[in-house]
């Protein structure tokens, strides 16, 4: 049986033929470069290396396993709280209508207001009382405005004013007098009487003598107008004496007695207009 040689005996034939033979180019490299199983060990450690330099980059970038599971567990809270404020933005665009639906009910419900009340009508002012004159007293002044107001309506010129206030003067004392021999006169509040057959009124009209009614010549601003429209038919009176004028209206038995009174007539017109 042939036994396998040993590795001595390897040897010792190896050393005795490159004893023998020269060594050729080629040996002499094989010399220079390292082993096959020197490579081998060579090649080894640089691919350990280099799988050290690639595993230090892959750690680098990805990171350790405790920070792969911090990052996922970030992701997952994200996730969750992303998820959480879409629900929540749902909701109130949902309840936002609701909102908005509410006063509107509320309005509906709300009791009408009541209806606001008309406002006042403004309450006439009198007519201040004018100032007495002349020596005359309230009562006659104020006779005196309502001849003049009746004459200024009739668009009649300030001269009938003073002969019907000076005509007055005469008859009545500008008093609104009743007569004992009426006793209706008596019911339209005289402030005074006289005794003159049927005459009554400012002017002591005679209702007999178609005047006009007892009532309507107890009216101060009826029996003024009715004077100026008898004045008013009389032929140039704008040119007579006052006292001749108011004559042709009266007809009354003193018929110079009208002008004593000119002046006092004159001085109350004038305060009145």
């Amino acid at each position: 049986m042939r036994h396998s040689p040993t590795h001595e005996g390897i040897h010792v034939k190896t050393t005795a033929r490159h004893r023998r033979e020269p060594q050729s180019a080629s040996m002499k490299l094989r010399l220079l470069w390292p082993t096959d199983r020197s490579r081998r060990v060579a090649l080894a450690a640089s691919a350990l290396t280099c799988l050290a330099f690639a595993a230090m980059a892959t750690s680098s970038v990805a990171g350790t396993p405790e920070q792969d599971l911090t990052l996922s567990a970030a992701a997952e809270r994200a996730t969750a709280e992303r998820v959480s404020r879409s629900s929540d933005r749902q909701a109130s665009a949902q309840a936002a209508p609701a909102k908005t639906a509410a006063p509107a009910k509320a309005k509906a419900a709300a009791p009408a207001k009541p209806a606001a009340k008309p406002a006042a009508k403004p309450v006439a002012k009198k007519p201040a009382q004018p100032k007495p004159v002349a020596g005359l007293s309230q009562k006659q002044m104020n006779n005196a405005q309502r001849i003049v107001a009746a004459g200024q309506k009739l668009g009649l010129p300030k001269r009938a004013y003073v002969i019907a206030v000076a005509t007055a003067l005469q008859e009545s004392q500008l008093l609104n007098l009743g007569s004992t021999a009426i006793p209706e006169s008596r019911r339209y509040a005289p402030e005074g009487s006289g005794s003159d057959h049927d005459s009554v009124g400012l002017f002591q009209q005679r209702p007999s003598a178609g005047w006009g009614s007892v009532k309507n010549l107890m009216t101060p601003s009826y029996s003024a107008t009715a004077f100026y429209k008898a004045l008013r038919s009389v032929p140039g009176w704008q040119k007579m004496a006052l006292t001749y004028a108011a004559q042709a209206v009266q007809v009354s038995a003193y018929p110079e007695a009208y002008a004593k009174h000119e002046w006092r007539a004159k001085k109350v017109v004038d305060a009145l207009t």
